[in-house]
């Protein structure tokens, strides 16, 4: 597959779009910050990498320093722990976010594509009645998929019915109740 971007051509190495996976079933949620999310954590991992290869030397050739050995050990402390402490919040933050979601009507289980810490995708296959929804709404988790915390945005279910049966709404008895009332207040 060859694509023109700015003029210029480029060779799609993958061999089939996302929508085409027969092993993880039907395509039923494609996350929109996926991109986003991938592109801030690069961002994050390569300035963190730049900062300890380059703080060494900055600190070498300028000649900053510090004559109290407390005050270097609180300078290095600051630096070091906005390099590890960044990378590392955005991954926790960020982990459970769900890129792309397939179905497999026949088996009823779920495979998740999410990013891993190295920005690789990771694959979690979980089945319908696994899926847990917490107790109390939580800031970055929609449900939990075993123990996992999964991110998912409802909205971007092309099918609505796709994201009911995930979270387990097709099988409580009130829903089907207020459907079959819907119906018969339509008839009067």
């Amino acid at each position: 597959q060859v694509t023109s971007f700015q003029g210029v051509a480029v060779r799609s190495l993958g061999t089939s779009s996302p929508q085409e996976h027969p092993e993880h079933g039907r395509l039923v949620y494609k996350g929109n910050l996926a991109k986003a999310v991938l592109g801030v954590r690069f961002f994050s991992y390569s300035t963190s990498i730049f900062n300890l290869f380059m703080m060494p030397y900055i600190m070498l050739k300028t000649g900053i320093g510090f004559d109290s050995l407390l005050l270097q050990a609180a300078f290095y402390g600051l630096i070091g722990f906005f390099t590890f402490v960044t990378p590392v919040t955005l991954h926790v933050l960020t982990k459970g976010y769900v890129i792309r979601l397939y179905y497999k009507d026949e088996v009823d289980t779920y495979t998740a594509i999410t990013y891993n810490a190295i920005l690789s995708e990771k694959v979690t296959v979980f089945h319908q009645k696994d899926v847990k929804i917490p107790d109390i709404t939580k800031m970055f988790t929609t449900f939990y998929a075993k123990t996992k915390s999964m991110l998912v945005n409802p909205t971007l279910f092309p099918n609505p019915q796709d994201y009911n049966h995930l979270m387990g709404y097709d099988k409580l008895s009130f829903y089907l109740d207020l459907e079959e009332e819907k119906k018969t207040g339509q008839g009067k």
